[in-house]
């Protein structure tokens, strides 16, 4: 099965049917704006239940390099998504494996990745004010397999319902999958990422590992 993150994490109980059901890695955004933004403590205290080898990454949107740093210690990550207007050279800095957040509108904003030297680029659906969690596609021909050598991570409205045709159309090294296995903001829908999974097991493993 392709790897899969279920990001927007906020409870115990939705962690562990993530994982349960055969997530690859959980999603904790760190980013108050969010519906689904979670606190440092939170996501240590439910980390701390999880088996150990649960990937665990931490989403932060222009967050002070300090933050991170301090998220990285108190939870712990295993990868950082940084899903804002973080610059090349901010990119660089950290000693976990780095996915930058890309947000697709058009061809020109493929360019964006030719610019940053990190372990995977997550595509999102580009929207005026926000960074991610629309619920919204974007236009998945603009992906193809000259875009990039570095692995790609597809995101963006996926659900149980488009995810075949997602995976089949843009062939990602991993997917992402948030709002569209929830029932509202930052509660997940356990039978909708059993759903997913039960896809996506019609999938083959690209072997991508998110940390």
């Amino acid at each position: 099965m392709i790897p899969v993150k279920i990001c927007g994490i906020t409870r115990l109980a939705d962690a562990i049917s993530a994982v349960e059901l055969g997530a690859s890695a959980i999603g904790f955004i760190f980013y108050e704006k969010s519906p689904r933004a979670i606190t440092l403590n939170d996501a240590h205290a439910i980390s701390e239940k999880l088996p150990t080898n649960t990937v665990k990454v931490g989403v932060f949107v222009n967050s002070p390099v300090d933050f991170i740093e301090r998220s990285i210690s108190n939870v712990p990550l295993d990868a950082l998504q940084l899903h804002g207007d973080e610059p090349p050279q901010f990119c660089d800095q950290f000693n976990l494996p780095v996915l930058k957040g890309i947000q697709i509108s058009d061809e020109k904003s493929l360019r964006e990745m030719k610019r940053f030297d990190v372990d995977g680029f997550l595509l999102d659906t580009a929207s005026n004010g926000t960074y991610g969690g629309t619920g919204r596609t974007f236009d998945w021909s603009l992906i193809d397999d000259k875009s990039t050598e570095v692995p790609i991570i597809l995101s963006g409205g996926l659900r149980p319902e488009n995810v075949l045709s997602a995976v089949e159309t843009v062939r990602p090294s991993a997917i992402d999958v948030n709002s569209g296995v929830e029932s509202k903001p930052g509660v997940k829908d356990h039978e909708k990422i059993h759903c997913l999974v039960d896809q996506l097991s019609k999938t083959i493993d690209t072997g991508f590992s998110f940390g």
